[in-house]
């Protein structure tokens, strides 16, 4: 049987497996093809990949073995105002991958333990800056908490890059599920609102604010890093969005922040950098200038909108000054009706109240 001896009796254990689990997998007493895939994906499940190799040579395939484009990126349909999240056999097959390659039991990756677990793909797809994304341990090696999390964040922000790679890595779920088991879409968010409830996991949080404002420092608080830390990462290995779960009214909850820039007073945001479940403004309170900034963004992208907003009042640690505008802060949020703005600093270990209240604000 393609070059490997293979007595009788074998044979016909082999034919009763696939005739126990696939109800047409044995016919005339040969394998159908279903059958033979059946009994292929089991010998992968136990281990046996060689046997498989084996077949996959005797019909001329070497080791560049090329994947169908439709089996990389099967058909989702995601409707306006929708998202996508993991459910739970996404998170499963995760866990199970990290806990194979995690060799030395210390649950983080090591850059070599990362290597392995992507060797399956045509390309390492984690770059340095996914390490400043997520949580990691005193190494700086992405654990168990940061790996999850940064698949939460592929997964809402680039669908069909998390189906191509888990096809790569072997994902199939039960019978004929391909990728989307280990899918969900949620339902609409307008819907929520009437309801005034969601069963979404994952909220967006979009970081506006001037350059120098400190958004950077208060993304990269959301793992628990202080000013002293962040000046020690290269501009290159900071990504603009950083992820991590908090409790919400005792449920675990991802909250995603993604820094935006504000270049000039009158620069003009995208649509996709407006749209968010919840917006967070940063401003400088040393800088007399910086408050105008996020009051002219709020006031022409967020006031007649149902998008909450939270002003963070940065570099708390900094002697206050009088804001260059007709509102002071406070003020202005009192006219708005708007929550007053929350202090902040990152000079010392950054608090997680306000990361919880944005995640809040977010779900209800």
């Amino acid at each position: 049987c393609f070059n490997a001896p293979l007595n009788p009796q074998a044979l016909e254990e082999l034919k009763t497996v696939v005739q126990r689990n696939v109800s047409d997998g044995v016919h005339a007493d040969s394998l159908t093809l279903r059958g033979f895939l059946f009994l292929h994906r089991l010998f992968i499940q136990r281990g046996r990949h060689e046997t498989t190799w084996t077949v996959l040579r005797k019909f001329g395939y070497n080791d560049n073995l090329q994947l169908s484009k439709d089996y990389l990126f099967p058909p989702i349909r995601i409707p306006p105002g929708c998202s996508t999240e993991l459910n739970h056999a996404g998170y499963s097959f995760l866990t199970s991958l990290f806990e194979k390659y995690d060799n030395d039991k210390d649950s983080a990756l090591s850059p070599q333990e990362l290597i392995d677990l992507f060797s399956t793909c045509p390309v390492m797809p984690w770059g340095p800056d996914v390490l400043n994304s997520v949580h990691t341990n005193e190494k700086g090696w992405i654990t168990l908490q940061g790996y999850l999390a940064q698949w939460t964040l592929w997964t809402l922000l680039d669908i069909q890059r998390t189906l191509e790679y888990f096809a790569y890595l072997g994902y199939c779920g039960s019978g004929d599920d391909n990728q989307l088991s280990a899918i969900t879409v949620t339902r609409e968010k307008r819907i929520d609102l009437q309801k005034k409830q969601t069963m979404r996991n994952v909220y967006q949080c979009h970081v506006i604010g001037p350059r120098d404002a400190g958004k950077t420092t208060f993304c990269q608080g959301l793992l628990s890093r202080t000013l002293e830390e962040v000046q020690d990462i290269a501009p290159d290995r900071l990504s603009r969005h950083t992820i991590s779960t908090l409790q919400v009214y005792g449920q675990e909850k991802y909250l995603v922040l993604h820094d935006i820039d504000v270049h000039n007073i009158t620069d003009a945001l995208m649509p996709n950098e407006v749209q968010c479940d919840v917006a967070c403004l940063v401003y400088d309170v040393s800088n007399p200038k910086s408050f105008e900034y996020v009051a002219r963004i709020y006031l022409k992208y967020f006031s007649e909108t149902s998008i909450p907003v939270l002003f963070v009042a940065n570099k708390s640690d900094m002697s206050a000054v009088r804001q260059d505008y007709i509102h002071q802060p406070v003020s202005f949020c009192h006219k708005h009706k708007i929550p007053p703005p929350h202090t902040f600093s990152s000079a010392v270990q950054p608090k997680k109240d306000i990361y919880t209240k944005l995640a809040t604000m977010a779900a209800y």
